[in-house]
This record gives C-alpha cells, sequence and structure tokens, in this order.
C-alpha cells in the first residue's frame, strides 16, 4: 500500500509569510552619470566660460596651465588656477545636483503633514479598533513612515481574524512585517547622500593639491628668470593658486551644510518609523489579547 503524505493544512503559519510589501522600483542612472556630467560641464564652463579670451587683458596659451595675463574680473582670474579647477566645479555642481535630488525625495517621503499628528491620529483609531480609518490615514499621510505604518497595519488587519495563533506570534510577525517595510524603506533615503558626505572631504584635499601645483608653477618660473626683483609675478601666482583652496572650501562647506540638513530630516523619519512600529505592536498586544 503506498504511503499516503499529510495534505497541507488549510491553515498557514502567518508569521513566516511573506512580506506584502514590494521594493521599490528606482534608477541608479544619476548615480553614475550625474558626476561625469557634473565634471564634463565643469571642463566645459572653466575652459570656455572662465578661459574666453575676451575676459583678458592679454590672452596667452591654454592648455592645462593656460598663461593669459590682465584677467578682467575674479571670475576669469580663477581660470588661471589650472587643470584642477574643473574638477573643483564639477564638485560644486554635484553638490547642487545631489543636494537637489535629495531634496526632492526626502521631502516626498516625509508625506503629508507632521508626522507625530499622523501617528497620534492612528493610535487614535486602533484604541477605537477601526483599523480601516487608520489605514485611511495612510493613504493621506503618503511618506514613508506611512508606507511603514500601512504594511504593518495590513498585517494587524490580519492578525485579528487568525484563530491559528497566539497572541505572541500574531505580535511577532506584525513586527516582522514592520521591519521588513523598514528595511525597504531606508536605503531611498540615504541613497546618494555619499556624493555629498565624499566632497565635503576630498573637495578641500583636492583643492590643496591645486593649490600647491599651482605655488610649485609659480616658484618654478620665478627660479628660472633669476628671482629677485619679479616680486610682483610671484605675487600674482600664488593668488591664482589659492582660488584652488577658496573653491574647494567653499564646495566642502556646501556639502557638509547639505549632508547634516537631510541627515537630520532622515532621522526624524526614522524616528517615526520606529514609533509606529512600537504603537503597532503594543496597540495588538493590549486589545487583542
Amino acid at each position: 500500500m503506498a504511503e499516503q503524505r499529510p495534505a497541507a493544512s488549510a491553515t498557514t503559519n502567518t508569521s513566516v509569510k511573506a512580506t506584502s510589501v514590494q521594493p521599490k522600483k528606482s534608477s541608479n542612472a544619476i548615480s553614475w552619470l550625474a558626476p561625469v556630467l557634473c565634471v564634463l560641464i565643469g571642463y566645459l564652463i572653466w575652459r570656455f566660460g572662465m578661459g574666453a579670451a575676451s575676459g583678458f587683458k592679454q590672452p596667452g596659451e591654454g592648455g592645462f596651465w593656460p598663461h593669459h595675463v590682465g584677467p578682467k574680473n575674479a571670475f576669469h582670474a580663477i581660470y588661471e588656477g589650472g587643470i584642477i579647477v574643473p574638477l573643483l566645479i564639477g564638485m560644486l555642481l554635484m553638490v547642487i545636483v545631489f543636494s537637489i535630488e535629495r531634496f526632492l525625495t526626502i521631502s516626498k517621503a516625509l508625506g503629508k503633514g507632521n508626522i507625530a499628528d499622523f501617528i497620534r491620529k492612528v493610535q487614535y483609531h486602533l484604541a477605537n479598533r477601526n483599523v480601516d480609518a487608520a489605514l485611511a490615514e495612510c493613504d493621506k499621510q503618503r511618506g514613508s513612515v506611512a508606507n511603514v505604518m500601512k504594511a504593518g497595519l495590513r498585517r494587524y488587519k490580519e492578525m485579528i481574524n487568525e484563530q491559528g495563533l497566539e497572541t505572541d506570534q500574531k505580535v511577532l510577525s506584525i513586527q516582522k512585517e514592520v521591519e521588513e517595510a523598514t528595511a525597504l524603506e531606508l536605503p531611498m533615503l540615504q541613497k546618494n547622500l555619499v556624493f555629498l558626505s565624499t566632497i565635503t572631504s576630498v573637495g578641500t584635499l583636492v583643492a590643496l593639491l591645486g593649490t600647491v601645483l599651482g605655488m610649485i608653477r609659480s616658484f618654478a618660473a620665478l627660479g628660472s628668470e633669476g628671482g629677485g626683483g619679479n616680486a610682483a609675478a610671484l605675487a600674482v601666482g600664488i593668488s591664482e593658486a589659492l582660488y584652488n583652496t577658496a573653491l574647494g572650501i567653499g564646495t566642502s562647506a556646501l556639502a557638509l551644510i547639505m549632508y547634516n540638513v537631510f541627515t537630520t530630516k532622515i532621522d526624524s523619519i526614522t524616528y517615526g518609523i520606529d514609533e509606529s512600529g512600537f504603537t503597532l505592536t503594543q496597540s495588538f498586544a493590549s486589545l487583542y489579547k
């Protein structure tokens, strides 16, 4: 007689049920395309904008280390800083581009209205055992906290009618759903912040490299001419080299400010997500023992 295998149980263990939250689809094109375009645009600005012959009294040779004389304003004087300048301009453009991109993404993640008010409304509806009203609040808020809360509320609603699990198992299932939803939300918030944090430190170092190279060039030129009476030319060369430092420090400062602004906003969202998970598990444990 053939061995009979037991039929699968109609009631599945929902504590190990796969999450209902789907991974967010996002493009990584900006992560590699933006830096290349920014550096390219930086070179074009340096070579054809700052280096335009009309901006100098005596245009000279171009190349990586140009030799124009008599810039008419500070914009054209920066051109004499050399080939490091377009890289610094590219970094400045990257800070601007990624700041705009992060601002739009994080603004969307914050959703509509105050996060603390949203959580209080959900707590009120859960206290009145009105899960559908709590889900409606998530649809109105439409931020990352609402997305995590909505995923947890769906599992919360399923667990109310689930008869095959103990209360502790149901709470664990809700907690797992919240954790999985959180794991899908947080990477989107932190994406591309690495560019801002990197430019914060690297920008100043690249600027100092350009300054040192410019000063080496200035002292070498002075030495080849016999030194002595050409102090004015040396001063001009050093001032041109220092444009690298000024541009790099300004870029690093802007990157640091924007990085801190965005990380502060992300921290507020993360706190809201943590509070959401606590709200769901504590509410279920107290109302559906």
